[in-house]
């Protein structure tokens, strides 16, 4: 298990690495570009180089996170195309980046209903992935089931990657705020919502975890994040992913809420102390 977090690409991708080394990050994630834009970034390869050697030397795991605006789903011919356009540019950054995945968030029907919104995240997800050829995979993220949005649940994901032409070019990341907020898992449920994702197949397309507490309560269905151990969630809770043999594999990537990155050394070490306690208990 590779523990780390969310940082700022904003001075560059060898930047980036050099400070999850400093946090003592085995893993992190970092933005393609704008999370609340779709302008096209120009990609500074020599950067990307060096990053990836840093990241390389230090044996730390790259994930990649498309803009939050994207919608897979949107009715909007001009919006689609747009869309379409700027996550085919994420998938080949990340693969510039050598990062193992970029996540995008599920679409948003948009008061067109769920049927509508699922079959056009499909289409989208289509003409997105006959365009792309590498190495990177697209992962799907689980929601909170905010307002009109899709992919709450484990058999709705799977439902959506089956459906494509590509599917073995898709992947999941696993939000555990999402989740509990979309009332997916508790602490009481942990074991059966395992046992789900292996049964399902999921399992074995995860590729990444977002790993964080919530300030909203279970089953409210808002996207909250919390540090760990300070929301609704709980370290005790949360601690069972750390230890279960079925995430061993896996990128765990912090994205709670700090006013500094600093603060992430700090609680990349509480998570540390939390899977040692739970391996000897």
């Amino acid at each position: 298990m590779k523990i780390g977090c969310h940082i700022s690409v904003g001075k560059g991708l060898e930047h980036a690495a050099r400070r999850a080394v400093e946090l003592g990050a085995e893993s992190f994630q970092v933005f393609t570009k704008n999370p609340r834009g779709l302008k096209p970034k120009k990609l500074d390869r020599e950067d990307a180089a060096k990053g990836v050697a840093v990241m390389q030397e230090h044996e730390i795991t790259l994930v990649c996170h498309t803009p939050y605006i994207t919608n897979l789903s949107t009715p909007k011919p001009d919006l689609q195309e747009v869309t379409i356009r700027s996550i085919l540019e994420d998938l080949n950054i990340a693969e510039a980046y050598g990062a193992v995945g970029a996540v995008v968030h599920c679409g948003k029907h948009v008061g067109e209903g769920e049927e509508y919104g699922t079959r056009r995240m499909v289409e989208t997800l289509d003409l997105i992935l006959e365009q792309y050829d590498g190495p990177v995979k697209l992962l799907l993220e689980n929601t909170a089931g905010q307002g009109s949005e899709l992919g709450l649940t484990i058999p709705s994901l799977m439902e959506i990657r089956g459906a494509t032409r590509y599917p073995e070019k898709i992947g999941f990341c696993f939000d555990t705020c999402h989740s509990f907020a979309a009332g997916q898992w508790s602490l009481e449920t942990f074991e059966q919502l395992v046992e789900q994702m292996k049964s399902s197949g999921y399992l074995e397309h995860l590729v990444a975890i977002h790993f964080n507490d919530s300030k909203a309560p279970f089953a409210s269905q808002k996207d909250r994040h919390e540090k760990i151990g300070k929301g609704e969630i709980g370290s005790e809770a949360l601690a069972k992913f750390l230890t279960a043999d079925s995430f061993e594999h896996l990128p765990v990537v912090l994205e709670t809420p700090v006013d500094d990155e600093q603060e992430y050394a700090e609680e990349i070490v509480y998570l540390h102390q939390l899977r040692q306690a739970g391996q000897l208990s």
